[in-house]
Parts: structure tokens; sequence; C-alpha cells
């Protein structure tokens, strides 16, 4: 530790903020958090952080100095070693660092410019209930809606500040009781895409849902896990292939632009050939396909592990808070805000993060692709 840091807390100006980090480390949200409450503060203003995690007195150092801010004091709770705590006095902004971007695992692709894609919940119930599922969805799951006001005021701010693509995800997006208000508020200030598994706009209130949308505004991205059913069906329920194929031919016949993407296990991926085939017969271009991993979330045991230093940014909005991206809604630590709007303040935190980390040189990092 360097020993120029104060070891007693009486030199440490009044303290305009505290927080317990807990176990956290930097890299599994404790950066996050920290940077969402140094930003709450005003320059020449004290943070408190707690902490219960040794490798914070290596790192809080580093990312104070990258940061532009002023590690004043650390100071262990008990005689013996740790907890500890470390007063952090905001500085200036530094400007950001470039890196290098990172090459996926699956489909390939650069990172989104920050501000140019914005994610929206618009419910989390679904009719399915996949294994693998990021965000938890089920039939027995809180439905949690995003109001169609919630909706259009993120769609309003997005566009504001320079948004060129705004994304519907779910749980099931037709389950909404809305969804076509909500798409409709949201496609009026920028294109939309609504991720759908398929399966249930086929009759009713959702065939007049889903017919009411704007073609020329609205992209359908259709889960499809195999060019046969026994893969797909084995992760999403039996029948589920059949009904996701009949989706995908009546979304085309009705003139949308359709995008189709495939969830694969490592086991598994080598199937992606033969899907490549189907879709080709289908009509889907190359670049309406997606090929992504499982995701460590939600209902995984298992996948590539999110965290701030492992994915690239896609801010993402639910009725409920602001998130780093949008198959890390499960996850507190990697929770932005507790509002989902303003965005300009989410958009804030997140690039404060991700100066730091790219000055630290944190290269390394995948794009985990949504759509």
């Amino acid at each position: 530790m360097d020993p120029t840091i104060a070891s007693a807390a009486e030199a440490v100006p009044r303290v305009a903020v505290e927080y317990d980090g807990g176990d956290m480390d930097c890299g599994s949200g404790l950066l996050l958090a920290i940077t969402t409450r140094m930003r709450s503060i005003d320059v020449g203003e004290v943070m408190l952080l707690h902490t219960r995690e040794p490798s914070v007195l290596a790192d809080l150092p580093a990312w104070a100095r990258l940061s532009g801010h002023d590690l004043l004091a650390v100071q262990p709770e008990r005689p013996a070693a740790g907890p500890w705590r470390l007063w952090v006095r905001r500085g200036s902004p530094r400007t950001a660092w470039s890196a290098p971007a990172a090459q996926p695992a699956y489909s390939s692709g650069a990172p989104a410019p920050l501000g140019s894609r914005l994610w929206l919940y618009s419910n989390f119930h679904c009719n399915l209930a996949c294994g693998y599922c990021c965000a938890g969805s089920s039939p027995r799951a809180l439905p949690r809606l995003m109001p169609v006001e919630l909706a259009g005021e993120a769609a309003r701010q997005f566009a504001e500040l320079g948004g060129r693509e705004l994304l519907i995800t779910g749980g099931e997006p037709f389950l909404h009781p809305q969804l076509d208000e909500l798409t409709a508020v949201c496609a009026d200030r920028t294109p939309v895409t609504v991720l759908t598994n398929a399966m249930v706009f086929g009759k009713g209130r959702r065939r007049a849902m889903l017919e009411s949308m704007d073609r020329s505004r609205v992209t359908l991205q259709i889960s499809l896990d195999s060019a046969g059913p026994t893969l797909h069906d084995r992760q999403r329920g039996a029948g589920s292939h059949a009904r996701a194929m009949d989706g995908i031919r009546l979304a085309r016949s009705l003139g949308f632009g359709v995008r189709v993407a495939a969830t694969y296990r490592p086991e598994d991926v080598q199937q992606a050939g033969d899907l490549h085939r189907v879709l080709s017969d289908l009509g889907i271009v190359e670049d309406d396909r997606l090929i992504r991993p499982v995701a460590h979330e939600g209902f995984a045991d298992g996948g590539v592990e999110i965290t701030l230093d492992s994915v690239e940014p896609e801010p993402t909005l639910t009725v409920d808070g602001a998130w780093w991206h949008p198959v890390a809604i499960t996850d507190d630590h990697l929770k932005v805000a507790e509002s989902p709007l303003p965005l300009a303040d989410m958009y804030s935190v997140i690039r404060d993060v991700v100066s730091v980390q790219r000055a630290a040189g944190a290269e390394g990092r995948s794009v985990f692709r949504c759509t």
C-alpha cells in the first residue's frame, strides 16, 4: 500500500456519501457501484467505502488515479487485517482512453457506440421457461410490465441524445397487453426491434397487435435454436420448434423484416451449420442471423460469465431500474441506477466506468451479441 496514504481518519474531510461494498471486488460490480456514488457528489467532496475484500486495497488506488480522484486514507476497522475503510475525494473526470475492440466468441461484431442502442424490457413473464433464460422468465414470473408512458419517455430521451436503435425484449413481449401501443410510441422516435419466440402472435388480439405494427419501423428477431426440433424443443419445450417456424413464416408473409437468433452451449454449437442452411431456405440472409452463447445468468447453470470487465455495455431499462447489459438484469451488481430515467445519468455512469477500465488497459472484453 502507498505509504503516503494516511492511516488515521481524523485528517479526512466530512463524508458526503458512504457505501458498504461487502465482499465485492472491482470486477464483479464494485467499480460500477462506487462510480455511481461518486457521480452523486460534487468535486472535492468525499466518499467513504467499507470493504471486506483485500484485493480492493490494490485495485482502488489505481481506479482513483485513473479516474482523477484522490484516495485520502485507508484504515482497518479492527486492529487485525480488515475489514477496511477507504476515503476517496472526488476529482475532475479524466478523458476517455481507447483500446482495441475484443473479438467475440460466437457471432462477431464491433461494440455498439454507447448511446446508439437502448434495450427495454417490456415484461418478464413468458409462455416458455427455457433452462438458460438470462432474465429468469417463465409463466410463473412476475410480469413487471413497463408502462407505455415510461417507454415513450425513454424513447424520447434516447432519440434526443442521438440514439439509433431501440430493442424491446422480455419475457415474451407479445404477452404485454399494450405491446402495440408501446412499440408505436418507440417506433415514432427510432427504429425498433422486438425480440420474440414467435409462438403466441398467430391469432386473436396478439395477431391484431402484430399486424398493426409499422413494417418500415419494426423488425422482429425470432428465437430458433436448431434446424430441426430436437435441440430447440429440448431447450424450450415440446412443440416449440414447429411453432417458431410457423411464426417466422407468418412474420415474413406479413412483410416484416425478420432476424433469427440461436443460443448454443459449446457442445451444441456445431449444429449452427445445419441451422444456417435452413435459414437460407427461409430467405433469412446471413446478416440477419445470430449465433450466441449461453450466459451464466438467470436460470443458466453455466455459460459465459457476465461482468463489467468481460462484456461491453449495452444500456438496458426495466420498469425498476437501469442495467449494464440486457443479459445481466438478474445481477444487482450490474445495476447502474435504481430508476430507469433519466438516460443521461445512466450514460454518464457507464462512460466513467468504461473510461477507467480502458485507461487501466482492461482488454480481452467480448461483445455478447443479442441482436
